[in-house]
């Protein structure tokens, strides 16, 4: 003979579909506007933090006088910045070479006839 057995079919709780979690925060347009002037407004606080360690002030530096002169044939930048140390008080002439090289841009101590050097004037 043969057995049967018969078991008790339990039911399977029926499946869920997993649910997409959507965010429960929405931008309206207002809301996205208010956003951007958040962001503004922190880069602009950020920018005049930033600006207020500016060394400027609103009192006139003490600027150069300066004088243009135009090199003569056999002229020097020595000769040049003798005659100028001489009028200006009496400074170092290398010292106002190296003022004169400065204000003029030059790489060397060779000038040429014809070429315009601004100078230190007297005050």
């Amino acid at each position: 003979m043969s057995t049967i057995s018969i078991a008790p079919r339990i039911a399977a709780a029926p499946r869920r579909r997993p649910v997409a979690t959507r965010s429960q925060v929405r931008l309206t347009r207002r809301g996205r506007l208010v956003v951007l002037a958040l962001a503004l407004g922190v880069v602009a606080a950020v920018a005049v933090w930033l600006a207020a360690g500016s060394a400027a002030t609103h009192e006139q530096g003490g600027a150069t006088q300066i004088e243009v002169v135009t090199v003569a044939p056999g002229d020097t930048l020595w000769g040049i910045a003798s005659d100028a140390a001489a009028a200006t008080g009496g400074d170092d002439v290398r010292d106002m070479m190296d003022r004169i090289q400065q204000l003029n841009t030059l790489d060397s101590s060779l000038v040429y006839a014809g070429q315009e050097l601004r100078i230190p004037a007297a005050d």
